[in-house]
Protein backbone atom coordinates (compact mmCIF):
# COMPACT_ATOMS: atom_id res chain seq x y z
CA UNK A 1 0.00 0.00 0.00
CA UNK A 2 3.13 2.18 0.09
CA UNK A 3 2.54 3.67 3.54
CA UNK A 4 5.31 4.49 5.95
CA UNK A 5 4.29 3.59 9.49
CA UNK A 6 5.41 5.70 12.43
CA UNK A 7 4.81 4.51 15.99
CA UNK A 8 4.94 7.31 18.56
CA UNK A 9 6.10 5.38 21.62
CA UNK A 10 6.67 8.24 24.08
CA UNK A 11 9.30 8.00 26.78
CA UNK A 12 9.11 8.22 30.56
CA UNK A 13 5.53 9.51 30.72
CA UNK A 14 4.91 11.68 33.79
CA UNK A 15 1.23 10.70 34.09
CA UNK A 16 2.26 7.06 34.56
CA UNK A 17 4.64 7.66 37.47
CA UNK A 18 5.52 5.56 39.47
CA UNK A 19 4.75 2.74 37.02
CA UNK A 20 7.36 4.00 34.55
CA UNK A 21 10.97 4.26 35.64
CA UNK A 22 14.47 4.59 34.20
CA UNK A 23 14.36 0.84 33.65
CA UNK A 24 10.82 0.65 32.27
CA UNK A 25 9.76 3.36 29.77
CA UNK A 26 6.10 3.63 28.85
CA UNK A 27 6.40 1.42 25.73
CA UNK A 28 7.64 -1.49 27.85
CA UNK A 29 4.96 -1.34 30.57
CA UNK A 30 3.49 -4.85 30.89
CA UNK A 31 -0.01 -5.75 29.76
CA UNK A 32 -0.66 -9.37 30.75
CA UNK A 33 3.11 -9.74 31.16
CA UNK A 34 3.89 -8.43 27.66
CA UNK A 35 5.15 -4.92 26.79
CA UNK A 36 2.31 -2.74 25.54
CA UNK A 37 4.38 -2.02 22.42
CA UNK A 38 4.19 -5.71 21.49
CA UNK A 39 0.44 -5.37 20.98
CA UNK A 40 0.96 -2.50 18.55
CA UNK A 41 3.59 -4.43 16.59
CA UNK A 42 1.39 -7.53 16.41
CA UNK A 43 -1.55 -5.47 15.17
CA UNK A 44 0.51 -3.86 12.42
CA UNK A 45 2.08 -7.17 11.41
CA UNK A 46 -1.37 -8.76 11.11
CA UNK A 47 -2.22 -5.99 8.62
CA UNK A 48 0.96 -6.70 6.65
CA UNK A 49 2.52 -3.42 7.80
CA UNK A 50 6.08 -4.49 8.59
CA UNK A 51 8.33 -1.53 7.76
CA UNK A 52 8.16 0.64 10.86
CA UNK A 53 9.76 3.64 12.53
CA UNK A 54 9.42 3.64 16.33
CA UNK A 55 9.94 7.12 17.77
CA UNK A 56 11.01 7.24 21.42
CA UNK A 57 11.53 10.33 23.56
CA UNK A 58 14.94 10.32 25.24
CA UNK A 59 18.15 8.46 24.38
CA UNK A 60 17.98 6.14 27.41
CA UNK A 61 14.39 5.13 26.72
CA UNK A 62 15.21 4.60 23.04
CA UNK A 63 18.08 2.27 23.92
CA UNK A 64 15.85 0.15 26.15
CA UNK A 65 13.02 0.01 23.61
CA UNK A 66 15.48 -0.75 20.83
CA UNK A 67 17.05 -3.54 22.86
CA UNK A 68 13.69 -5.18 23.46
CA UNK A 69 12.70 -4.87 19.78
CA UNK A 70 15.98 -6.44 18.67
CA UNK A 71 15.34 -9.51 20.80
CA UNK A 72 11.59 -9.82 20.21
CA UNK A 73 11.16 -8.99 16.52
CA UNK A 74 14.08 -10.69 14.81
CA UNK A 75 13.13 -11.82 11.27
CA UNK A 76 9.53 -10.65 11.73
CA UNK A 77 9.60 -6.92 11.17
CA UNK A 78 11.90 -4.22 9.89
CA UNK A 79 11.94 -1.67 12.69
CA UNK A 80 14.03 1.49 12.94
CA UNK A 81 14.16 3.14 16.36
CA UNK A 82 14.57 6.93 16.31
CA UNK A 83 15.36 8.88 19.47
CA UNK A 84 14.04 12.43 19.81
CA UNK A 85 14.26 14.98 22.60
CA UNK A 86 11.97 14.56 25.59
CA UNK A 87 8.72 16.50 25.94
CA UNK A 88 8.62 17.72 22.33
CA UNK A 89 5.06 16.50 21.82
CA UNK A 90 3.76 14.33 19.01
CA UNK A 91 4.09 17.06 16.38
CA UNK A 92 7.58 17.88 17.59
CA UNK A 93 8.57 14.23 17.38
CA UNK A 94 7.44 14.04 13.75
CA UNK A 95 9.22 17.30 12.97
CA UNK A 96 12.43 15.79 14.34
CA UNK A 97 12.23 12.71 12.08
CA UNK A 98 10.91 14.49 8.99
CA UNK A 99 14.01 13.50 7.01
CA UNK A 100 13.01 9.83 7.46
CA UNK A 101 9.60 10.36 5.88
CA UNK A 102 9.66 9.72 2.14
CA UNK A 103 6.43 7.89 1.22
CA UNK A 104 3.39 9.63 -0.24
CA UNK A 105 1.30 8.74 2.84
CA UNK A 106 2.22 8.26 6.48
CA UNK A 107 0.33 6.07 8.95
CA UNK A 108 0.85 7.30 12.51
CA UNK A 109 0.01 5.01 15.41
CA UNK A 110 0.26 5.70 19.12
CA UNK A 111 2.58 3.22 20.82
CA UNK A 112 0.29 2.73 23.82
CA UNK A 113 -2.76 1.11 22.22
CA UNK A 114 -4.18 -2.36 22.71
CA UNK A 115 -6.75 -3.03 20.01
CA UNK A 116 -8.09 -5.39 17.37
CA UNK A 117 -9.19 -2.60 15.01
CA UNK A 118 -7.28 -3.01 11.73
CA UNK A 119 -5.13 0.05 10.94
CA UNK A 120 -5.14 -1.15 7.35
CA UNK A 121 -8.78 -0.07 7.15
CA UNK A 122 -7.75 3.49 8.04
CA UNK A 123 -5.10 3.43 5.32
CA UNK A 124 -7.62 2.12 2.77
CA UNK A 125 -10.17 4.82 3.67
CA UNK A 126 -7.45 7.45 3.34
CA UNK A 127 -6.49 6.31 -0.13
CA UNK A 128 -10.09 5.90 -1.29
CA UNK A 129 -10.87 9.54 -0.52
CA UNK A 130 -7.42 10.90 -1.45
CA UNK A 131 -7.56 12.63 1.92
CA UNK A 132 -5.13 15.04 3.55
CA UNK A 133 -5.74 13.29 6.85
CA UNK A 134 -7.87 10.38 7.96
CA UNK A 135 -8.65 9.88 11.64
CA UNK A 136 -9.76 6.66 13.26
CA UNK A 137 -12.65 7.22 15.66
CA UNK A 138 -13.97 4.64 18.08
CA UNK A 139 -16.54 4.42 20.84
CA UNK A 140 -15.75 6.16 24.10
CA UNK A 141 -14.79 3.57 26.75
CA UNK A 142 -16.21 3.53 30.23
CA UNK A 143 -13.70 4.75 32.79
CA UNK A 144 -13.14 5.31 36.47
CA UNK A 145 -12.69 3.04 39.48
CA UNK A 146 -15.37 0.59 40.46
CA UNK A 147 -16.63 -0.10 43.94
CA UNK A 148 -14.42 -3.17 44.21
CA UNK A 149 -11.17 -1.37 43.47
CA UNK A 150 -9.15 0.39 40.81
CA UNK A 151 -9.28 -2.43 38.29
CA UNK A 152 -12.83 -3.57 38.82
CA UNK A 153 -15.17 -4.68 36.08
CA UNK A 154 -17.28 -2.52 33.80
CA UNK A 155 -20.15 -2.12 36.20
CA UNK A 156 -22.92 0.39 36.68
CA UNK A 157 -20.76 2.70 38.78
CA UNK A 158 -18.76 3.60 35.67
CA UNK A 159 -19.69 6.48 33.43
CA UNK A 160 -18.70 7.04 29.81
CA UNK A 161 -15.84 9.45 29.36
CA UNK A 162 -16.52 12.61 27.36
CA UNK A 163 -13.16 13.77 26.05
CA UNK A 164 -13.90 14.68 22.44
CA UNK A 165 -16.66 16.59 20.67
CA UNK A 166 -16.80 15.40 17.07
CA UNK A 167 -18.66 16.97 14.11
CA UNK A 168 -19.40 14.75 11.09
CA UNK A 169 -21.16 15.18 7.76
CA UNK A 170 -24.41 13.32 7.14
CA UNK A 171 -22.63 10.40 5.47
CA UNK A 172 -20.12 10.11 8.34
CA UNK A 173 -17.21 10.34 5.92
CA UNK A 174 -15.77 13.74 6.81
CA UNK A 175 -14.49 15.29 10.01
CA UNK A 176 -15.98 18.78 10.15
CA UNK A 177 -15.32 19.72 13.75
CA UNK A 178 -13.23 18.43 16.65
CA UNK A 179 -12.61 19.79 20.14
CA UNK A 180 -11.83 18.48 23.57
CA UNK A 181 -14.86 18.35 25.84
CA UNK A 182 -13.06 20.49 28.40
CA UNK A 183 -12.75 23.28 25.81
CA UNK A 184 -16.53 23.54 25.31
CA UNK A 185 -17.81 26.14 27.74
CA UNK A 186 -21.20 27.22 26.46
CA UNK A 187 -21.17 27.87 22.72
CA UNK A 188 -19.65 25.79 19.93
CA UNK A 189 -18.24 27.70 16.98
CA UNK A 190 -18.06 26.06 13.55
CA UNK A 191 -16.43 27.61 10.48
CA UNK A 192 -19.07 29.24 8.29
CA UNK A 193 -17.57 27.81 5.11
CA UNK A 194 -17.72 24.27 6.49
CA UNK A 195 -21.31 24.64 7.66
CA UNK A 196 -22.33 26.02 4.26
CA UNK A 197 -20.63 23.14 2.47
CA UNK A 198 -22.05 20.40 4.68
CA UNK A 199 -25.57 21.78 5.01
CA UNK A 200 -25.75 20.19 8.46
CA UNK A 201 -23.32 18.76 10.99
CA UNK A 202 -23.91 15.81 13.27
CA UNK A 203 -22.33 16.50 16.67
CA UNK A 204 -21.16 13.40 18.56
CA UNK A 205 -19.82 13.05 22.08
CA UNK A 206 -19.75 9.24 22.08
CA UNK A 207 -16.70 8.94 19.82
CA UNK A 208 -13.04 9.57 20.54
CA UNK A 209 -9.93 10.21 18.53
CA UNK A 210 -7.97 6.95 18.77
CA UNK A 211 -4.59 8.53 17.92
CA UNK A 212 -4.30 6.51 14.71
CA UNK A 213 -3.94 8.82 11.71
CA UNK A 214 -3.16 8.57 8.02
CA UNK A 215 -1.59 11.76 6.65
CA UNK A 216 -0.65 12.87 3.19
CA UNK A 217 3.03 13.50 3.78
CA UNK A 218 3.16 16.76 1.79
CA UNK A 219 0.31 18.24 3.82
CA UNK A 220 1.73 17.10 7.17
CA UNK A 221 5.18 18.45 6.44
CA UNK A 222 3.80 21.78 5.21
CA UNK A 223 1.87 22.27 8.45
CA UNK A 224 4.81 21.24 10.61
CA UNK A 225 7.10 23.64 8.72
CA UNK A 226 4.71 26.58 8.70
CA UNK A 227 3.51 26.15 12.28
CA UNK A 228 6.65 25.62 14.40
CA UNK A 229 4.70 26.29 17.60
CA UNK A 230 2.45 23.24 17.03
CA UNK A 231 3.34 20.52 19.54
CA UNK A 232 0.44 18.09 19.38
CA UNK A 233 -1.13 16.25 16.46
CA UNK A 234 -4.47 15.98 18.23
CA UNK A 235 -4.63 19.42 19.83
CA UNK A 236 -2.86 21.53 17.19
CA UNK A 237 -2.35 19.91 13.77
CA UNK A 238 -5.66 18.08 13.43
CA UNK A 239 -7.95 20.97 14.52
CA UNK A 240 -6.01 23.31 12.23
CA UNK A 241 -6.52 21.05 9.21
CA UNK A 242 -10.20 20.59 10.05
CA UNK A 243 -10.78 24.36 10.36
CA UNK A 244 -8.99 25.13 7.12
CA UNK A 245 -10.02 22.14 4.99
CA UNK A 246 -12.26 24.22 2.70
CA UNK A 247 -10.08 27.29 2.64
CA UNK A 248 -9.78 28.51 -0.94
CA UNK A 249 -9.57 31.70 -2.98
CA UNK A 250 -13.32 31.66 -3.55
CA UNK A 251 -14.03 32.42 0.10
CA UNK A 252 -11.57 35.28 0.16
CA UNK A 253 -13.19 36.73 -2.96
CA UNK A 254 -16.63 36.20 -1.49
CA UNK A 255 -15.71 37.98 1.74
CA UNK A 256 -14.38 40.93 -0.25
CA UNK A 257 -17.62 41.08 -2.23
CA UNK A 258 -19.74 41.03 0.90
CA UNK A 259 -17.62 43.64 2.61
CA UNK A 260 -17.95 45.92 -0.45
CA UNK A 261 -21.74 45.49 -0.47
CA UNK A 262 -21.93 43.83 -3.89
CA UNK A 263 -25.41 42.38 -4.42
CA UNK A 264 -24.01 39.25 -6.08
CA UNK A 265 -22.53 38.03 -2.80
CA UNK A 266 -25.67 36.10 -1.84
CA UNK A 267 -25.85 34.37 -5.23
CA UNK A 268 -22.17 33.49 -5.04
CA UNK A 269 -22.74 31.96 -1.59
CA UNK A 270 -25.66 29.88 -2.87
CA UNK A 271 -23.63 28.63 -5.83
CA UNK A 272 -20.74 27.71 -3.56
CA UNK A 273 -23.07 25.84 -1.20
CA UNK A 274 -24.40 23.73 -4.07
CA UNK A 275 -21.00 22.89 -5.49
CA UNK A 276 -19.35 22.21 -2.13
CA UNK A 277 -22.28 20.07 -1.00
CA UNK A 278 -21.74 17.99 -4.16
CA UNK A 279 -18.11 17.65 -3.21
CA UNK A 280 -18.89 16.32 0.25
CA UNK A 281 -21.60 13.93 -0.87
CA UNK A 282 -19.56 12.56 -3.77
CA UNK A 283 -16.11 12.60 -2.26
CA UNK A 284 -15.47 8.92 -2.80
CA UNK A 285 -16.16 9.14 -6.56
CA UNK A 286 -13.28 9.37 -9.07
CA UNK A 287 -14.70 12.66 -10.37
CA UNK A 288 -14.36 14.42 -7.01
CA UNK A 289 -11.52 16.72 -8.05
CA UNK A 290 -13.06 17.32 -11.48
CA UNK A 291 -16.32 18.47 -9.85
CA UNK A 292 -14.39 20.76 -7.53
CA UNK A 293 -12.11 22.31 -10.13
CA UNK A 294 -14.86 22.87 -12.68
CA UNK A 295 -17.24 24.31 -10.09
CA UNK A 296 -14.96 26.63 -8.16
CA UNK A 297 -12.00 27.28 -10.40
CA UNK A 298 -9.81 27.33 -7.31
CA UNK A 299 -7.40 25.23 -5.31
CA UNK A 300 -8.35 21.76 -4.17
CA UNK A 301 -9.44 21.30 -0.57
CA UNK A 302 -7.62 19.28 2.05
CA UNK A 303 -10.15 16.61 2.89
CA UNK A 304 -10.30 15.48 6.53
CA UNK A 305 -11.84 12.04 6.58
CA UNK A 306 -12.82 9.56 9.28
CA UNK A 307 -12.84 5.83 9.73
CA UNK A 308 -15.34 4.86 12.44
CA UNK A 309 -14.52 1.53 14.03
CA UNK A 310 -17.20 -1.03 14.68
CA UNK A 311 -18.50 -0.89 18.25
CA UNK A 312 -17.79 -4.61 18.71
CA UNK A 313 -14.05 -3.97 18.39
CA UNK A 314 -11.75 -3.50 21.36
CA UNK A 315 -9.66 -0.37 21.86
CA UNK A 316 -7.81 1.00 24.90
CA UNK A 317 -4.97 3.46 25.24
CA UNK A 318 -2.56 2.96 28.11
CA UNK A 319 -2.30 6.64 28.97
CA UNK A 320 -3.10 6.68 32.69
CA UNK A 321 -2.75 4.48 35.76
CA UNK A 322 -6.47 3.69 35.61
CA UNK A 323 -6.12 2.69 31.95
CA UNK A 324 -3.18 0.45 32.89
CA UNK A 325 -5.37 -1.34 35.41
CA UNK A 326 -8.29 -1.56 32.98
CA UNK A 327 -6.33 -2.98 30.06
CA UNK A 328 -4.60 -5.60 32.19
CA UNK A 329 -8.00 -6.68 33.47
CA UNK A 330 -9.54 -6.76 30.01
CA UNK A 331 -6.76 -8.65 28.25
CA UNK A 332 -7.06 -11.53 30.71
CA UNK A 333 -10.86 -11.18 30.70
CA UNK A 334 -13.29 -10.25 27.96
CA UNK A 335 -10.54 -9.33 25.47
CA UNK A 336 -8.33 -12.35 26.09
CA UNK A 337 -8.14 -13.03 22.34
CA UNK A 338 -5.56 -10.22 22.26
CA UNK A 339 -3.29 -11.76 24.89
CA UNK A 340 -1.62 -14.30 22.62
CA UNK A 341 -1.98 -16.94 25.33
CA UNK A 342 -4.06 -20.11 25.65
CA UNK A 343 -6.32 -20.01 28.69
CA UNK A 344 -7.07 -23.04 30.83
CA UNK A 345 -10.48 -24.59 31.44
CA UNK A 346 -10.59 -22.38 34.56
CA UNK A 347 -10.23 -19.27 32.33
CA UNK A 348 -6.83 -18.40 33.74
CA UNK A 349 -3.15 -18.80 32.89
CA UNK A 350 -0.75 -20.43 35.32
CA UNK A 351 2.69 -20.92 33.80
CA UNK A 352 3.90 -24.55 34.05
CA UNK A 353 6.95 -23.43 36.01
CA UNK A 354 4.90 -21.50 38.60
CA UNK A 355 4.49 -23.08 42.05
CA UNK A 356 1.30 -22.95 44.16
CA UNK A 357 1.15 -23.75 47.84
CA UNK A 358 -1.42 -25.85 49.68
CA UNK A 359 -5.01 -24.58 49.59
CA UNK A 360 -4.06 -21.67 47.30
CA UNK A 361 -6.58 -20.65 44.64
CA UNK A 362 -6.03 -18.74 41.41
CA UNK A 363 -9.43 -17.65 40.09
CA UNK A 364 -10.72 -16.93 36.59
CA UNK A 365 -9.25 -13.99 34.68
CA UNK A 366 -5.89 -14.32 36.41
CA UNK A 367 -2.34 -14.77 35.17
CA UNK A 368 0.62 -16.22 37.07
CA UNK A 369 3.93 -15.75 35.31
CA UNK A 370 6.94 -17.94 34.72
CA UNK A 371 8.89 -19.04 37.79
CA UNK A 372 6.65 -17.32 40.33
CA UNK A 373 5.97 -18.94 43.70
CA UNK A 374 2.82 -18.50 45.81
CA UNK A 375 2.65 -19.79 49.39
CA UNK A 376 -0.08 -21.65 51.26
CA UNK A 377 -3.67 -20.48 51.72
CA UNK A 378 -3.46 -17.61 49.23
CA UNK A 379 -6.24 -16.21 47.06
CA UNK A 380 -5.67 -14.51 43.70
CA UNK A 381 -8.66 -12.97 41.91
CA UNK A 382 -8.80 -10.98 38.65
CA UNK A 383 -5.10 -10.14 38.84
CA UNK A 384 -1.88 -10.40 36.85
CA UNK A 385 1.26 -11.64 38.61
CA UNK A 386 4.52 -11.31 36.71
CA UNK A 387 7.55 -13.53 36.35
CA UNK A 388 9.70 -14.78 39.24
CA UNK A 389 7.62 -13.19 41.99
CA UNK A 390 7.78 -14.48 45.56
CA UNK A 391 4.49 -14.41 47.45
CA UNK A 392 4.20 -15.64 51.04
CA UNK A 393 1.36 -17.46 52.79
CA UNK A 394 -2.11 -16.15 53.64
CA UNK A 395 -1.92 -13.45 50.98
CA UNK A 396 -4.95 -11.99 49.19
CA UNK A 397 -4.52 -10.29 45.82
CA UNK A 398 -7.62 -8.84 44.11
CA UNK A 399 -7.93 -6.65 40.99
CA UNK A 400 -4.21 -5.92 41.01
CA UNK A 401 -1.06 -6.09 38.90
CA UNK A 402 2.17 -7.42 40.38
CA UNK A 403 5.17 -6.96 38.08
CA UNK A 404 8.24 -9.16 37.68
CA UNK A 405 10.49 -10.06 40.63
CA UNK A 406 8.23 -8.49 43.26
CA UNK A 407 8.23 -9.92 46.80
CA UNK A 408 5.10 -9.99 48.97
CA UNK A 409 5.34 -11.12 52.59
CA UNK A 410 3.03 -13.31 54.64
CA UNK A 411 -0.42 -12.01 55.53
CA UNK A 412 -0.55 -9.18 53.01
CA UNK A 413 -3.78 -7.96 51.44
CA UNK A 414 -3.62 -6.13 48.09
CA UNK A 415 -6.64 -4.74 46.29
CA UNK A 416 -6.86 -2.50 43.21
CA UNK A 417 -3.12 -1.81 43.34
CA UNK A 418 0.03 -1.97 41.21
CA UNK A 419 3.22 -3.44 42.65
CA UNK A 420 6.12 -2.62 40.33
CA UNK A 421 9.15 -4.76 39.55
CA UNK A 422 11.50 -5.66 42.42
CA UNK A 423 9.27 -3.94 44.97
CA UNK A 424 9.01 -5.58 48.37
CA UNK A 425 6.03 -5.71 50.72
CA UNK A 426 6.97 -6.90 54.16
CA UNK A 427 4.60 -8.94 56.34
CA UNK A 428 0.98 -7.92 56.99
CA UNK A 429 0.88 -4.97 54.59
CA UNK A 430 -2.62 -3.91 53.52
CA UNK A 431 -2.94 -1.81 50.36
CA UNK A 432 -6.05 -0.62 48.54
CA UNK A 433 -5.86 1.47 45.35
CA UNK A 434 -2.13 2.08 45.77
CA UNK A 435 0.92 2.11 43.51
CA UNK A 436 4.35 0.96 44.67
CA UNK A 437 7.42 2.11 42.75
CA UNK A 438 9.97 -0.36 41.39
CA UNK A 439 12.40 -1.42 44.10
CA UNK A 440 10.47 0.27 46.92
CA UNK A 441 10.15 -1.45 50.31
CA UNK A 442 6.84 -1.10 52.18
CA UNK A 443 7.35 -1.64 55.90
CA UNK A 444 5.64 -4.44 57.82
CA UNK A 445 2.13 -3.74 59.10
CA UNK A 446 1.49 -0.72 56.86
CA UNK A 447 -2.17 -0.06 56.03
CA UNK A 448 -2.73 2.43 53.22
CA UNK A 449 -5.47 3.47 50.79
CA UNK A 450 -4.98 5.56 47.66
CA UNK A 451 -1.29 6.15 48.27
CA UNK A 452 1.70 6.25 45.93
CA UNK A 453 4.89 4.77 47.34
CA UNK A 454 7.93 6.30 45.64
CA UNK A 455 11.32 7.66 46.58
CA UNK A 456 11.44 11.42 46.88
Amino acid sequence: MDFQVVILAGGFSSNLVPLVSKEVPKALLPVANRPVLSYVLDLLESNNLKDLIVVVEGEDAALKVGGWISSACVDRLHVEVAAVAENVGTAGALRAIAHHLTAKDILIVSGDIVSDIPPGAVAATHRRHDAAVTVMLCAQPVSGPSESGGSGGKDKTKKPACDDIIGLDSLKQFLLYIAKGAEIKKDTRVKKSILCAAGKIEIRSDLMDSHIYAFKRSVLQEVLDQKPAFRSLKEDVLPYLVRTQLRSEIFSDQNNVEENGNGNGKNNMQNNEVVLSQILSNASLPSFHQVYESGLDSRKTNKCCVYIADESKFFVRLNSIQAFMDVNRDVIGDANHLSGYSFSAHHNIVHPSAELGSKTTVGPHCMLGEGSQVGDKCSVKRSVIGRHCRIGSNVKIVNSVVMDHATIGDGCSIQGSVICSNAQLQERVTLRDCQVEAGYVVCAGSEQKGETFARK
